[in-house]
C-alpha cells in the first residue's frame, strides 16, 4: 500500500493500481465493466469519505461510489473512487419503524434487522444489492405497489457534498437537496447514511408460477398476465418474466435449455385471498413450477431468486404509459430463444402508491408498466438485440429508469422528464458546480 499525499498517513485505507489489494478492492457484482481509478478511497466513516471528496476536489479529479458493484454506469479510468463496502451498519428503531443504513449496507441485512420487530424495509428482490445506490435511483421493490418507491420512506439522509462538508438532510432543513438526491444518484455527493421508514409487514403471501414457453405461447401468457394486473389490488405486486436458460452443465437439470416464462407475486393480504386472486394465472396453461406460499418476509428473495453470484451483464429499461399486448408479443419474438444474445424479459406492474407525488425527483410517476431487459453479452452484441427491442416498445414509452440502467451511462435521454432534468441541473450546478460527482448517470445542463 502507498501513501497518497497525507490521507493514508491517517490511518486511512489508499490504494492505486500496482499495490496490494487494489484489484480485490474493485470487485463487485458486475463483472462486465473495468473500473481503473487513479486512487480508490476505502472508506470506513464518514470522515474517510470527506477526506476523499476533499482530495478529489483539490485536483479536479471525478469521483466515484461503489458499494456493492451492482449497477455500475460503465467502464471508467482514472479519477477516484469511493468503496464503502466497510461501512455496514444497520440500527433499527422499533418504535419509530425506522432503520439506519450506512452506505455499505445490502437488503439482506436490512431485512435480517427488521425481521424480529415484524418490520420491514421496501428492499428489491435481490438481498445482495446495496440499499444506499438502490434507494438514490428510486428503489423500485417487491411490495412497491402498496407502498410506493423506497425513496418515498427516507427521514434523513447524511451526505458529504462538493465542498466536503458532511450535512444531515431532510425534506425541512434543505428541501431542494433533499429531492435532488432522491431520485438523482450520486450526483449531489455521497452518503453515507439513510434513516429510511420500514413497513408493518412480518409475511405475505408470493412466490412464482412458471411456464415452460415450448409448451404454452409466450405472447398468450403476457396477454393473460395484462389482463390479470387490472383486477389485482394495490396490495398485490407482480412482475411477468421470460427467460430462455443456456443448456449448460451450471444450470439446474429442470432449467438447461429450456424457455420458461414466469408471472412472480408478493401480496401482503391474507393468504386464502391470495390464493383467490392468483386462481386465473393457474388457467394459462401446464405450470412448469409453483412456488406460491405463504411466507416469513425473510424468504421473500426467493420470489424472483435472482442469481447470487457476480456476473458479467448489460441492460436497459422501458417505462409504458400503458402495455400495448402486440408490442409484448413483438418484444418476446425478439428476445425469445433464437435472439442473437441471451436476453431476460422482466415486465413489472406498476402503479398504485408507485402514482403518488412524493417531494423527491423520482421521475415517471404515471407510467403503467416498466419493461427491463438484461443481457449477458458485451455492450456491442447486447445493443444488437436491445435496440430493435425497445425501438418496438417506443410509441408508448414515457421515459427509462435509473434503477435499471446497467452499463449505458453515456445514455441520459429518458432518465427524467424535461422538467425534472432543468430543476436537477439548476441544483447540480448550485451543489457540484465543478460536476465533481460524474463518475455515474450524469446530470449536466
Amino acid at each position: 500500500m502507498n501513501a497518497v499525499d497525507n490521507i493514508a498517513d491517517q490511518g486511512r485505507l489508499v490504494l492505486r493500481p500496482g499495490d496490494a489489494g487494489y484489484d480485490e478492492e474493485l470487485a463487485g457484482f458486475q463483472t462486465g465493466f473495468t473500473q481503473r481509478p487513479a486512487v480508490i478511497h476505502a472508506a470506513t466513516s464518514a470522515d474517510d469519505v470527506a477526506a476523499a471528496v476533499t482530495y478529489a476536489a483539490s485536483r479536479g479529479l471525478p469521483v466515484g461510489v461503489q458499494a456493492t458493484g451492482h449497477g455500475l454506469p460503465g467502464a471508467a479510468e482514472g479519477g477516484v473512487l469511493i468503496t464503502t463496502k466497510r461501512m455496514d451498519k444497520v440500527s433499527v428503531d422499533p418504535g419509530a419503524g425506522t432503520v439506519r443504513v450506512q452506505a455499505g449496507v445490502r437488503w439482506g441485512q436490512v431485512v435480517e434487522a427488521a425481521e424480529p420487530y415484524g418490520l420491514a424495509p421496501l428492499n428489491g428482490s435481490a438481498p445482495s444489492v446495496g440499499a444506499v445506490s438502490y434507494t438514490l435511483s428510486g428503489g423500485l421493490g417487491i411490495l412497491a405497489r402498496q407502498f410506493g418507491y423506497a425513496a418515498d420512506h427516507v427521514r434523513t439522509l447524511d451526505v458529504v457534498t462538493a465542498d466536503g462538508r458532511q450535512r444531515r438532510v431532510t425534506r425541512e432543513s434543505d428541501p431542494d437537496l433533499y429531492w435532488a438526491l432522491l431520485g438523482g444518484g450520486h450526483n449531489f455527493g455521497v452518503i453515507t447514511e439513510l434513516e429510511i421508514g420500514l413497513v408493518p409487514v412480518a409475511r405475505l403471501y408470493g412466490g412464482s408460477l412458471a411456464f415452460d414457453g415450448e409448451q404454452v405461447d409466450p405472447a398468450a401468457v403476457v396477454r393473460a398476465y395484462e389482463r390479470w394486473t387490472r383486477t389485482v389490488p394495490d396490495s398485490l405486486t407482480s412482475s411477468f418474466a421470460a427467460v430462455p436458460y443456456p443448456d449448460i452443465p451450471a444450470m439446474p437439470p429442470q432449467l438447461r435449455g429450456r424457455y420458461v416464462i414466469s408471472v412472480r407475486v408478493a401480496y401482503t393480504g391474507a393468504a386464502a385471498e391470495g390464493q383467490r386472486l392468483v386462481a386465473p394465472l393457474w388457467q394459462i396453461g401446464p405450470v412448469l413450477a409453483d412456488s406460491l406460499r405463504e411466507m416469513p418476509y425473510a424468504e421473500s428473495h426467493t420470489i424472483h431468486s435472482d442469481p447470487d453470484f457476480p456476473h458479467a451483464y448489460y441492460g436497459d429499461s422501458a417505462v409504458l404509459r400503458e402495455l400495448d399486448l402486440d408490442a409484448a408479443a413483438g418484444l418476446l419474438a425478439r428476445t425469445g430463444p433464437g435472439a442473437s444474445a441471451m436476453c431476460v424479459v422482466q415486465i413489472n406492474h406498476l402503479g398504485g402508491a408507485l402514482a403518488q407525488d412524493a417531494p423527491n425527483s423520482v421521475p415517471h410517476r404515471e407510467g403503467q408498466f416498466l419493461v427491463r431487459l438484461l443481457t449477458m453479452a458485451d455492450r456491442d452484441k447486447a445493443r444488437e438485440v436491445l435496440d430493435p427491442a425497445f425501438e418496438g416498445l417506443a410509441p408508448w414509452t414515457i421515459g427509462r429508469a435509473l434503477n435499471f440502467a446497467f452499463g449505458a451511462g453515456d445514455r441520459m435521454e429518458g432518465l427524467y422528464d424535461a422538467a425534472t432534468r432543468k430543476k436537477l441541473a439548476g441544483l447540480k450546478s448550485q451543489y457540484d458546480p465543478a460536476n465533481l460527482f460524474r463518475r455515474n448517470y450524469n446530470i449536466t445542463g
